[in-house]
């Protein structure tokens, strides 16, 4: 029997399991998929039979200058960037004492990111984040089987689609999932309902690619912003409610995201 060492941690209620590279055997990291790492994912962030998390992380620090991630959602597919979890793999260098100072730099499936630290009180820890420059490509008629939805389509390291709407319909999480697998996305997409509360403020609900209804999402917040500005219905900076607190976006010349990343529990997960 194998055990997979992890350290639980949430930003803003989005919950992953963080392990060292170093700390998983071989043959699990060289076994070819779905085996190896995208089965572990599954088995570990199952929420039932497992511990329980909207993914799972590994954390690389062979380069002591310049530490890597690698994430895979709870259904054991690899999204190039959570903006949650990266500041949770950010908190964990900082607690272990990898990491020193109040910068640091990460490695993730969409380039090379910048954390500053902003508060530590504890195991909780605020950073903000370089999420890069928001990349637009438009308004877009979606068709499901709920009817039309219009849709921002945008680019924040990963694919997000920010349906802006009046109220929450009741039926947001059907739509999401109808948009998340819709076949203009091969990949799949981020989905975000954007309610406006006033020109710096709004209100979000997630559907995440790979994982479903999340509490928050680092990147579907920068998103949901990203959108409404877009959209000439808020202005730079905006503050982003979520069913688990708010998260802060600011775009200058980039765009940038605050927010908290806490460090909550550890132990390990047995592998048969």
């Amino acid at each position: 029997m194998t055990a997979i060492l992890f350290t639980k941690a949430h930003g803003a209620g989005n919950d992953f399991l963080l392990t060292w590279l170093e700390d998983v055997p071989q043959h699990i990291v060289s076994a070819a998929p779905p085996h190896g790492l995208p089965e572990i994912a599954r088995a570990i962030c199952e929420r039932h039979t497992g511990v329980g998390a909207d993914g799972w992380m590994l954390v690389d620090t062979r380069d002591p200058s310049l530490p890597a991630i690698r994430l895979f959602n709870a259904d054991g597919s690899e999204p190039e960037l959570s903006g949650n979890g990266t500041r949770c793999a950010a908190a964990l260098l900082y607690h272990s004492g990898r990491v020193t100072g109040d910068a640091v730099r990460i490695r993730t499936g969409a380039g090379v990111k910048d954390l500053r630290l902003m508060e530590w009180s504890g195991h909780l820890y605020t950073f903000e984040m370089n999420m890069g420059v928001p990349v637009n490509m438009g308004l877009q008629e979606i068709p499901t089987s709920h009817g039309p939805i219009e849709a921002v389509i945008l680019d924040v390291g990963n694919p997000q689609a920010a349906v802006l709407v009046p109220d929450f319909p009741e039926n947001w999480r059907d739509i999401g999932a109808a948009i998340e697998s819709h076949p203009l996305f091969p990949n799949r997409t981020n989905v975000s309902f954007v309610k406006v509360l006033d020109e710096h403020a709004v209100e979000v609900r997630f559907y995440e690619r790979g994982c479903g209804e999340t509490m928050s999402s680092g990147t579907g917040s920068a998103g949901a912003a990203s959108a409404a500005i877009l959209q000439g219905l808020a202005k730079s900076p905006v503050r982003v409610v979520t069913p688990a607190g708010d998260l802060h976006f600011r775009w200058t010349d980039t765009a940038w995201l605050t927010g908290p990343a806490e460090l909550v529990a550890g132990g390990q997960y047995l592998v048969s």
